[in-house]
């Protein structure tokens, strides 16, 4: 009888809440490391494991958002609400929606001023595994050590160059109409698969959709100088007027490229923009484009790459849904 009731009580008890706490000194002032933790639309480009952020409320001091991001290795997706503190230096978030195997997740940012100037950050995250699975404890406890590591990380390397952030981030884009079905555009783009046979400038694509809308592709890309590049993507499809995408493998020039196709309706048409936004990798410079090259050279070449074979697939998607149409 005892050993029943002992089981009845471990069945109805609250799965344990585990706390992991990592920090990281930074040599920058605390505003520049609270600006890059609390804009978190920015996130994607500046964090490696953060894929695509989407806003869907907010306001100056609460925003309630959803990510997109990998966690050891699988892409992953949850709804978070955050708090931001400017006057304390704090951000704090808990998960409203998340992701199997974890139950709850909550934490905080918290930014300390040093004498010096200096900052110390620290991230920690409070959470529950699915019926307190051991093996659910682990895999996230595995997943937020390996993300706080890199997001960490990547704070204070932005915060330390944080004049510069304008000088090496660009964004831009380019838009088409198409007198088509914006039905037809969106499956050109969306088949990716398809791209080697339907675009000059692609030699190979390998493409893995095991969750529907999330797509991690490989894609070898070749250049007007001839040359190829590989790069690997994971691609977020929003219904069907949008594909976000992160490059989790760039060309050498690049520390990161966050992008996006969206359709819009234009009378019987539709008009489909591609945006990029790149951070340029300073000291590549010089070994890729020449000793004498400057990051605004960089910029320049960056762009006109990537918005040579962007307008090439949004001409080549045109032709197609014009072709299907008429």
């Amino acid at each position: 009888m005892a050993q029943t009731d002992q089981r009845q009580l471990a069945a109805t008890a609250e799965p344990a809440v585990h706390h992991t706490s990592h920090t990281v000194d930074v040599q920058a002032p605390p505003e520049a490391v609270y600006a890059i933790v609390s804009d978190v639309a920015q996130w994607p480009l500046r964090f490696a494991p953060n894929v695509h952020v989407e806003h869907l409320e907010r306001t100056a001091t609460t925003e309630r958002i959803q990510i997109w991001a990998t966690a050891n290795g699988e892409v992953r997706t949850w709804i978070s609400r955050r708090e931001l503190d400017p006057a304390a230096r704090r951000v704090t978030f808990r998960q409203e929606v998340s992701s199997p195997p974890v139950a709850y997740m909550q934490g905080e940012w918290i930014i300390t001023p040093a004498a010096d100037g200096t900052s110390h950050l620290e991230l920690t995250h409070d959470f529950r595994a699915v019926d307190d699975d051991p093996a659910g404890v682990e895999w996230i406890t595995r997943a937020t050590d390996r993300n706080s590591a890199a997001e960490l990380d990547a704070v204070r390397a932005l915060a330390e160059q944080y004049a510069r952030l304008g000088e090496l981030e660009l964004t831009f884009e380019d838009t088409v109409r198409v007198d088509g079905s914006a039905d037809d555009v969106f499956d050109f783009l969306y088949q990716a698969q398809e791209w080697p046979s339907r675009l000059p400038h692609v030699d190979r694509l390998e493409l893995q959709e095991d969750t529907t809308g999330i797509q991690v592709m490989s894609m070898d890309t070749r250049t007007a100088d001839g040359s190829v590049h590989t790069t690997r993507s994971i691609r977020v499809a929003l219904g069907r007027e949008r594909i976000l995408y992160k490059q989790t493998e760039t060309p050498a020039l690049m520390t990161a490229h966050t992008g996006e196709w969206s359709l819009a309706a234009d009378g019987d048409g539709v008009l489909v923009t591609s945006r990029h936004s790149v951070t340029i990798r300073a000291e590549a410079v010089a070994k890729v484009l020449g000793e004498r090259a400057t990051v605004a050279d960089a910029r320049a070449f960056v762009q006109k790459a990537l918005s040579t074979n962007s307008t090439t697939t949004l001409r080549h998607a045109k032709a197609y849904a014009e072709a299907r149409r008429g």
